[in-house]
């Protein structure tokens, strides 16, 4: 692995133990320019993560607790009557930070959820008639619990499809657990130091895309895709869009562990994160998704008959 991203990895690991894959996969998404769905039941370090991330790579961080009366407005920002200018000043909400946590996602309502996600594709908001573009870069971890607690709204499909990758944390091992309470257990890592620069990182995700990949690997990845859409046991088969996502989250996992072309391991180590939210059916428990993108992986030779 790239010895910065290692000592990224490192540095997280000191907070979230025992979870150095995740950890991973998390810089993977960011450095791919996508966003980040984590869901996992409360008090697992998602959080911590996500805080921990900002601090790494220098970036500006807020945090949106959504709730059931969360607005539109509270989010991306209003307008607000200046009396002595006599006229209307734009005041931003917390979306206008390069990494934002929105937490519990599932517990507003869909048309928050619609502006949030909105701003995730577009990079930009409109408010009031006015556009106002957004920091860059510009990364969303999405945080929701399982759809099975009470009061949540779950997203549909369509949404889902929004976020590159989705991750579980689940619980920590007996070690980890007993290393953490050891030391205190800090939630945060506030006295973690930069370690990468926002401006690398922003030449990394340019660097990313130059990655090469090979007719061979393009091939392996269609027939994933075609297989999910083939075979009728899949609730939602994957769409181009999971195609380029799986293709650009290889890409960013082969230049994380310092290569410039992709082979059919790195397709392997991202598709369960990329495929998983996509496949899944809001009816089937968070084991069966896994169930069903590990199932999907096995049944494709990388290597074409």
């Amino acid at each position: 692995m790239n010895t910065r991203f290692h000592a990224v990895v490192k540095a997280l690991g000191q907070h979230i133990m025992g979870k150095q894959e995740q950890i991973k996969l998390a810089i993977t998404c960011l450095i791919a320019n996508g966003h980040l769905l984590i869901e996992d039941l409360p008090g697992m370090g998602k959080t911590t993560l996500s805080h921990g991330l900002a601090k790494a790579f220098g970036l500006d961080f807020s945090r949106i607790q959504f709730t059931s009366d969360l607005l539109p407005a509270d989010m991306l920002g209003v307008n607000i009557f200046d009396s002595h200018k006599h006229e209307f000043s734009f005041k931003p909400g917390p979306i206008f930070n390069q990494l934002v946590l929105a937490d519990e996602i599932n517990r507003a309502s869909p048309k928050t959820q619609s502006a949030l996600l909105e701003a995730m594709e577009e990079h930009q908001v409109s408010v009031d008639g006015t556009t106002y573009t957004l920091p860059h870069p510009f990364f969303v971890i999405g945080t929701q619990n399982p759809g099975y607690q009470s009061g949540t709204y779950p997203l549909p499909e369509s949404q889902l499809d929004r976020f590159l990758m989705r991750i579980s944390l689940g619980y920590p091992n007996w070690e980890a657990e007993k290393a953490m309470l050891q030391t205190g257990g800090n939630r945060l890592p506030f006295a973690m130091n930069e370690v990468i620069s926002t401006t690398d990182l922003l030449k990394y995700q340019q660097e990313v895309n130059h990655v090469h990949c090979s007719d061979d690997v393009i091939s392996y990845i269609l027939r994933l895709v075609t297989r999910s859409r083939e075979d009728g046991i899949y609730p939602n088969p994957l769409s181009p869009r999971a195609s380029k996502a799986l293709l650009q989250s290889a890409k960013a996992w082969a230049y994380l562990h310092e290569r410039d072309f992709v082979v059919p391991e790195d397709v392997q180590a991202v598709f369960v994160a990329v495929a998983e939210h996509r496949l899944r059916s809001e009816r089937d428990a968070p084991y069966e998704q896994k169930v069903l993108s590990e199932r999907l992986l096995e049944s494709v030779d990388p290597i074409a008959a």
